[in-house]
């Protein structure tokens, strides 16, 4: 017996499963004391989602394959040290899990206090992005306090909006360097027009050899739009009145 992508889908319409369905023979593990079969080779991630775990994710995505660069779904498994990512680790027989204690709710704040630390303080309230829901779940909705070790180091808040595209634009003081984006365009549109230029605090998103969306090999298909989690990428049609930076409102 196998579970094909229609069953999972319709376990939970609307629910972004983290990483793409397998099929494979069925599997079962215990997640969060609940015993929950899957297909072989899926992720724990994926098997936690169809528990009814909510596991914070944000560079994973269920139309994508597993990257595991984010470290927010980590997890505990019995007989493993650490604390490995759910969306890179493949399910096995009799594996027990658990998607919640006390030092997972610490590790998980404080990765999200690092992308947080570089976010447009001006974007946070009313945001409705997959980035915003992650710092509900991890208690950071109004932002890091006033006194956080992290606050005052260097960010992104001067880098230029693109605007080139005529249907959406890039404003990478909201980019969090997750990915997604690129990885949409190589998989789902085959495009290869995006990659991450530099290392470390200066990697940014690049449109071809560093050039603007509509310079690129960019053939506006929407396909990276619809993976940002930050709304770094976002459509133009929604905002009739002009894009306003988040630093400048």
């Amino acid at each position: 017996m196998t579970m094909i992508w229609n069953e999972l889908r319709s376990l939970r319409e609307g629910v972004d499963y983290g990483t793409p369905p397998r099929d494979g023979e069925p599997v079962t593990l215990s997640i969060d004391g609940v015993d929950t079969t899957v297909p072989a080779r899926s992720s724990v991630l994926l098997a936690a989602t169809v528990a009814g775990a909510t596991v914070p994710k944000l560079c994973a995505s269920d139309t994508l394959e597993c990257f595991g660069s984010c470290r927010v779904c980590l997890v505990e498994i019995d007989g493993r040290r650490g604390y490995p990512a759910s969306c890179t680790t493949p399910v096995e027989a009799g594996m027990v899990v658990r998607t919640t204690s006390d030092e997972l709710v610490r590790l998980r704040r404080g990765v999200v206090e690092l992308y947080l630390s570089d976010y447009p303080d001006t974007d946070l309230e009313g945001g409705w992005s997959q980035f915003h829901t992650t710092l509900a779940q991890v208690g950071l909705e109004a932002g890091l306090p006033a006194d956080h070790p992290y606050r005052g180091g260097d960010t992104h808040a001067a880098v230029a909006v693109d605007e080139s595209n005529p249907y959406f634009l890039f404003d990478g003081a909201k980019c969090i360097v997750c990915s997604r984006c690129v990885r949409a365009c190589e998989e789902i549109q085959g495009t290869f027009a995006l990659t991450i230029d530099g290392r470390g605090f200066a990697s940014k998103v690049s449109p071809s050899q560093n050039e603007t969306f509509l310079a690129s090999e960019c053939v506006s298909c929407g396909a990276c739009v619809q993976a940002c989690p930050s709304d770094a990428l976002i459509e133009k049609s929604l905002f009739p009145e002009g894009y306003h930076r988040a630093d400048s409102r």
